[in-house]
């Protein structure tokens, strides 16, 4: 018997409520918090999770023990309630994914912050996915417009966030390791919520208290590789940084790395796992067919599309991936995101193949608009066709937010406070 819409749809979205809360800084953070130290402890960081992060901290620090600090997060990131008791750490909301004036004064208030601490002091610093946007404050001689320039050049070319954050590490004063440096000779202690596909410290946020393996000429080269008319100012600050290399990101084997410890406690595994774990609470096989993506979205739903045309059967299965994708724009593009892109673009590879599919940013916000991703449902095509959308045209123009808005099967969940990449999710036999 075929199971009810209403079923399908609570199924999806619940598989993805699982995700999301196996990532909840209120669960993680607690566990992974240091002992206080003699002296006193510093809270700085960034990221989308920051505010709740920090929420988690101020409730779980001991009462008696010194704590003070300040985070920034994303516009309407903050908290309504800020954890128990009275915030000891402040929150300040800045743009993302291009910076703004907030983000850079936030950036260097923490690095002043950060200079003051001595060898019996604590840096814990919260970091998540978003905080090279948010803690972007531009080395000496280029401007807050150049940082913006080439990040939107950079994100538009469709390069992968460790590219990206190549270039970043050595533009901005934070990045690759500087906050760390800068809170030296104290101890330190990064708590990371991993949003990068293999949950590398030095790629989360640009790490700001990870070692950088990465050079300026490693920069220079992603500039190239991706076509980027960078400023010129931009281009001069990295050639000369080449040959002055002492002007660089403090190298792995600096002094500041010996009491700094990078920990991740919650990466996008955690949360595919959860998500298993909730279909086979509901009878449904799982099956992990891509844990960590990359790639273009539309490219990636075809891939699936088919491996499950191959594999499928009768068998309830849902078949999870998770990963961050990327979707190279053009001139004219529409109103869209890369889980919607990869939804519209699986639509048409399997059109006339019977399945339920859900994709979604775990953060709540796919690409820049207000949805988290959508539901694709088997008359999906069928209900496009009967209003009047064309959907190769829609992805063509990488407009797949205005397609599934307009069917009214996105999925609006608002700001989760964490990120751990993409869930997508394709049900079949159901």
């Amino acid at each position: 018997m075929q199971t009810p819409d209403s079923t399908v749809r609570r199924w999806l979205r619940a598989s993805f409520d699982a995700a999301v809360a196996a990532a909840d800084p209120a669960r993680v953070v607690p566990p992974h918090l240091p002992h206080p130290p003699a002296g006193r402890t510093l809270v700085v960081g960034g990221g989308k999770a920051a505010a709740s992060m920090a929420a988690a901290v101020n409730a779980h620090w001991p009462a008696e023990a010194p704590l003070s600090g300040l985070v920034v997060t994303r516009y309407r990131h903050s908290l309504p309630a800020y954890g128990a008791g009275a915030p000891r750490i402040e929150v300040i909301e800045a743009s993302h994914p291009l910076p703004d004036g907030r983000g850079e004064v936030a950036a260097l208030r923490m690095l002043a912050m950060a200079r003051t601490l001595g060898t019996d002091d604590l840096l814990l610093a919260l970091v998540s996915g978003g905080g090279s946007s948010l803690l972007a404050a531009p080395v000496a001689g280029i401007t807050l417009q150049d940082l913006r320039r080439v990040t939107r050049a950079l994100l538009h070319g469709g390069a992968p966030i460790q590219a990206i954050n190549t270039v970043r590490k050595h533009l901005m004063q934070v990045s690759g390791g500087r906050l760390a440096q800068a809170a030296y000779p104290a101890a330190g202690c990064a708590l990371i919520i991993s949003d990068v596909v293999g949950d590398d410290p030095a790629d989360i946020a640009s790490g700001p208290c990870a070692p950088d393996a990465s050079t300026c000429a490693d920069a220079l080269a992603v500039l190239t590789q991706y076509r980027i008319d960078a400023p010129p100012a931009v281009m001069q600050y990295l050639a000369a940084c080449v040959l002055q290399p002492d002007s660089d990101t403090p190298r792995p084997d600096a002094a500041c790395f010996l009491r700094m410890h990078n920990h991740v406690i919650a990466r996008a595994d955690d949360s595919l796992a959860a998500a298993c774990g909730y279909f086979e609470s509901q009878g449904i096989r799982a099956v992990i067919l891509d844990a960590h993506a990359t790639g273009e979205a539309h490219v990636l739903a075809r891939t699936h599309a088919a491996r499950i045309r191959a594999q499928a059967n009768a068998k309830p299965t849902a078949w999870i991936s998770g990963g961050e994708t990327t979707v190279s724009l053009s001139p004219g593009s529409g109103r869209g995101g890369r889980n919607t892109e990869y939804l519209l673009a699986l639509a048409l590879a399997l059109d006339g193949f019977p399945c339920w599919a859900l994709a979604c940013d775990t953060d709540g916000i796919d690409g820049s608009e207000d949805n988290a991703g959508a539901i694709l449902s088997p008359d999906t095509l069928r209900r496009a066709r009967a209003t009047g959308l064309n959907a190769a045209d829609f992805l063509a123009t990488h407009n797949a937010y205005t397609f599934f808005m307009t069917l009214g099967d996105a999925i609006i969940t608002g700001a989760t406070r964490t990120n751990v990449n993409d869930y997508r999710v394709v049900l079949t036999g159901v």
